[in-house]
């Protein structure tokens, strides 16, 4: 590691399997950038109280503390809930985040909607593996900030752990069926735990629709605030060319 290696520090999702190789291939190919790791317990996506509450502040800033420890250069949440309990709670993440280490942050949600709003997107098609209930509020909150979902799918699982066993073949039909079925400006794989951040390149060669896979969409926002290019990042779909 070199002194102008970019540190990117990852909250993780602590039943997650899928974003950190994924991830951490992403730093690889932006170039003397490396990724680091601190996980948190989530375990079920519900609407549920329990499965709220792991998304306590406090749990979340515990662990970005030990990434301050390694002297990261931005802290980014890569994981979703802010799709169905609001968007404002990410903002709040950030801000207490920078508060208590002194790191930027952002977030794989507030990452994914400032490309939306740099690529004009008003009709999102979105699939993710969460039941009907959770899916519903993401659209609606989506259908708030003037963003209309012309297509979804959902595979109605909520344990977390699962989600990483949906094998790509089978995210990259359905991609295509919300494509197909709702003519998007763009698609989003929602969930960190998909392995799906890598099928970009064919799903746009197909379809013509740029992949905002929630994997991406975090190491984009950290590039950023890190003061590094995305566009260094190549081979993982047209969101690394916006600036």
């Amino acid at each position: 590691m070199t002194a102008t290696t970019t540190c990117l520090g990852v909250l993780t999702p602590s039943s997650n399997t899928a974003l950190e190789p994924l991830t951490s291939a992403l730093a690889a190919s932006a170039g003397n950038c490396s990724a680091h790791f601190s996980r948190f317990t989530v375990t079920e996506i519900s609407l549920a109280e329990g499965a709220l509450n792991q998304f306590d502040d406090s749990k979340i800033l515990a662990a970005a503390e030990l990434l301050a420890d390694a002297k990261v250069d931005v802290i980014g949440w890569s994981g979703t809930a802010a799709g169905w309990r609001g968007f404002e709670t990410d903002m709040r993440l950030c801000e207490r985040i920078t508060e208590r280490t002194g790191i930027k942050a952002t977030t794989a949600i507030l990452a994914l909607n400032e490309l939306m709003e740099k690529l004009s997107v008003k009709k999102l098609a979105i699939v993710s593996p969460y039941t009907a209930d959770v899916q519903q509020c993401i659209v609606n909150n989506y259908r708030a900030a003037g963003v209309e979902t012309t297509a979804e799918r959902h595979l109605d699982i909520s344990v977390n752990h699962s989600f990483a066993l949906v094998e790509p073949e089978q995210l990259l039909q359905l991609i295509g069926n919300v494509i197909e079925e709702g003519k998007p400006d763009a698609v989003v794989t929602y969930c960190t735990n998909l392995r799906a951040a890598h099928l970009a390149e064919e799903v746009e060669r197909r379809w013509g629709v740029p992949l905002l896979d929630t994997v991406s969409t975090t190491v984009w926002g950290m590039l950023r605030a890190a003061g590094r290019d995305p566009s260094a990042v190549k081979g993982w779909g047209h969101l690394f060319d916006i600036a």
